[in-house]
């Protein structure tokens, strides 16, 4: 017999305020059996060599898909893992990143299924986030030519997903944050990732770059 659809979502319905809670006790158990000074360690400060710039879906926690534990991933997530020059929020996270806490890589992880990216292929209203989806369909309009190609729609909102990525990497390479930081010869890479939920697979989108070599002169800051 076929499952239906609600049955293979991941059941929540357990989960309270109260079970939360619960959970903490747990946790602090756990770690102080694994390790009595666990906590005291996380006290003594953090410096992370790795700053996330990823989707707020909570299916994809920066930690757990990389095997890493907390103190060695700086995160900031939003919408569908975006880079928009006015944003305050994201541009504040990463000069605390880059300028204090030093990190060595900023990564732009975004996720096949990404509900802003489907969403922005719409001409559907959602409301306030309209507006926040318009960068999704910027990207879109630069690549119109090859996505509207693409037949499939699952299809096409995946490499949508990439080409969103992949633009993003190119919007954290144009602040003047990162290009100052590699003016002063500090040592940054910025990646692009594409993660897969139904596989927990990783994908390298291969963008790659530590100066501002292969941007745009106009974009380029002296």
């Amino acid at each position: 017999m076929c499952a239906k659809k609600h049955d293979l979502i991941h059941d929540t319905s357990h989960i309270s305020y109260e079970t939360l809670l619960e959970g903490n006790k747990k946790f602090i158990a756990n770690a102080i059996e694994e390790d009595p000074d666990y906590f005291t360690k996380l006290a003594n400060g953090q410096k992370p060599p790795i700053l996330w710039i990823g989707c707020a879906d909570s299916r994809v926690p920066a930690n757990q898909i990389t095997n890493t534990k907390p103190g060695e991933i700086f995160v900031h997530r939003n919408i569908a893992n975006m880079v928009i020059h006015s944003d305050m929020n994201m541009l504040s996270v990463l000069d605390y990143a880059v300028n204090v806490l030093q990190v060595k890589h900023v990564i732009v992880t975004g996720h096949y299924g990404c509900g802003g990216v489907i969403a922005s292929m719409s001409n559907q209203q959602f409301g306030l986030i309209d507006n926040w989806l318009c960068h999704i369909k910027d990207v879109y309009r630069l690549h119109a030519s090859k996505l509207d190609l693409i037949e499939n729609e699952k299809e096409r909102a995946d490499k949508l997903v990439e080409y969103n990525v992949v633009e993003n990497v190119y919007n954290l390479c144009k602040t003047s944050i990162v290009q100052n930081a590699w003016s002063k010869g500090q040592q940054l890479g910025v990646h692009g990732w594409v993660y897969s939920i139904e596989t927990g697979v990783i994908k390298d989108m291969n963008v790659s770059t530590y100066n501002n070599q292969n941007m745009g002169e106009v974009f380029k800051f002296k």
